[in-house]
């Protein structure tokens, strides 16, 4: 029996969707060559399943918004590595993705956290890149998870890249708060948090949503505009904000001048946050 087996009946709903990303990644360059991202973990990950994709891969518009935010990530973890190439970099809510494969750059660390039952399957699937690169459990909605995983804090340490994707639109407006500003609290001068948005519409949305729909997930946050984002502590700084609209061209950039008005925020989105 594989690792996976049974996994909708013996995770919670919002980790049910790590499923999501994982078959993206490993096979979605099929669908869209130009976002290939070359996921050499997950897609032999991917070949020892016997699972179906089809329902996964059918979800296009998923994968394309999955792909190019793998791109985000890639392009946003490099740059800070490059000019912090001994740091720490921390995925919170790692699920089973990968990161470091891309991201290791000879002397940066890395931490992949999630909850408990993620991390043990994880344990079973995927084994570390480098010894530098460790693993941790976490929860995000309990306050004090900067200092539980150990991460440096204060103005002595070097900058942090924190990644937060497909995590906090799942939690309490309230606890995405409480995350943001327990990052801008603790983490040292410098330090990058890279998330994911969506905008308001989507609240409460998820059933309609072909792939995460059936994991039972919700839509819980979707901030109404970029001042949500900063609001939670005054250290806190709006670096980037990418929309997925520029996947498509002229006619993304059109759709979207029109919904803006309306929405406050784009569609989907990548943003990073800084201290």
């Amino acid at each position: 029996m594989n690792s996976v087996d049974g996994l909708q009946d013996t995770l919670p709903p919002v980790c049910r969707t790590l499923l999501i990303p994982l078959v993206a990644r490993a096979r979605g360059g099929e669908c869209f060559p130009g976002l290939a991202c070359d996921d050499t973990a997950a897609t032999h990950l991917i070949d020892q399943l016997d699972l179906d994709l089809q329902p996964y891969l059918q979800d296009r518009a998923t994968v394309q918004n999955i792909l190019w935010r793998t791109r985000v990530i890639q392009e946003a973890g490099k740059d800070f590595f490059h000019e912090h190439p001994d740091s720490l970099g921390v995925n919170l809510g790692c699920g089973l993705s990968q990161h470091f494969q891309w991201l290791d750059q000879g002397s940066n660390r890395w931490l992949d956290s999630d909850l408990p039952e993620v991390m043990a399957l994880r344990a079973r699937c995927l084994a570390a890149d480098t010894p530098r690169q460790h693993h941790a459990e976490l929860d995000l909605r309990t306050p004090g998870w900067w200092q539980r995983l150990g991460l440096p804090s204060g103005p002595a340490h070097k900058p942090v890249f924190v990644l937060c994707e497909g995590v906090l639109m799942y939690l309490e407006p309230q606890q995405v708060q409480a995350v943001l500003a327990e990052f801008a609290e603790q983490a040292p001068p410098g330090s990058q948090m890279v998330l994911d948005t969506m905008s308001q519409v989507g609240r409460g949305m998820a059933r309609l949503h072909p792939t995460v729909g059936p994991t039972g997930a919700q839509f819980l946050w979707c901030p109404a505009s970029n001042d949500e984002l900063t609001r939670a502590h005054p250290r806190l700084r709006l670096r980037h904000s990418r929309s997925v609209a520029e996947c498509y061209g002229w006619l993304g950039a059109v759709t979207e001048a029109c919904w803006m008005p309306w929405t406050g925020t784009p569609m989907y989105a990548m943003v990073t946050l800084t201290v």
